[in-house]
């Protein structure tokens, strides 16, 4: 179970991202200011935290240098977006530096990348009977292996971890095919076809008028 810890003063942002990363299967902590969090670095453990700089109480930078011995992996979240900023924030020894307003599924791939570096990635994913093993690169439903190729098992993994989230199709392309989107929708179209008739998902993988699909998943 991969513990994260949120430390952002606005609580709309906070709690968005609370509910996303509990979506993906991620046990969270929220503190809304520096004091609060700084008592919750003493008090618990955590896999990683999610650090704002500019916070009420204590800022990030003081709360990064609390955490440098736990060896927990930090990603800065502000919107201090300056280059300048950027690199004192990562020589501060920030693992990864995201810039407000960001989008959720880039938070996800950060995240899922800093973990990963340290070795703490979540392999497994479940959702309802099927179960997606990263590391294998094997799904199974109701226990029985489905055969995927390459793109399909990227495309159901980039929607794993984007449960409940509206995905442009050009997001999607991007991400799976590593190129540009040149505006040919048909190939996402096709494998997200085959995709549902592989996993029966044709009630859970939603197409979203004028945008792309959405994997709905119930909390």
């Amino acid at each position: 179970m991969i513990r994260i810890l949120i430390v952002e003063d606005e609580k709309p942002i906070a709690n968005l991202i609370d509910w996303n990363l509990t979506s993906y299967g991620y046990t969270c902590q929220t503190a809304y200011d520096g004091l609060t969090a700084a008592d919750l670095i003493l008090e618990n453990t955590y896999d990683l935290v999610l650090l704002d700089i500019m916070l009420p109480g204590i800022d990030g930078y003081s709360l990064l240098e609390q955490i440098k011995p736990t060896g927990t992996p930090v990603i800065f979240l502000t919107a201090k977006g300056s280059v300048a900023d950027r690199v004192q924030g990562l020589r501060a020894g920030a693992d990864d530096y995201l810039v407000k307003p960001f989008e959720i599924v880039e938070l996800l791939a950060r995240v899922e990348t800093v973990l990963r570096r340290v070795g703490k990635s979540n392999t497994l994913i479940e959702i309802g009977d099927v179960t997606i093993d990263e590391t294998s690169m094997q799904v199974t439903k109701d226990g029985v292996p489905v055969q995927l190729t390459k793109k399909e098992f990227a495309l159901l993994l980039l929607f794993a971890r984007n449960q409940n989230i509206a995905l442009f199709r050009e997001t999607i392309y991007e991400r799976v095919w590593e190129s540009d989107f040149l505006g040919d929708s048909r190939t996402v179209d096709l494998h997200v076809q085959r995709l549902r008739k592989k996993l029966g998902w044709q009630d859970r993988l939603v197409a979203v008028y004028k945008v792309g699909y959405r994997l709905e998943v119930q909390n």
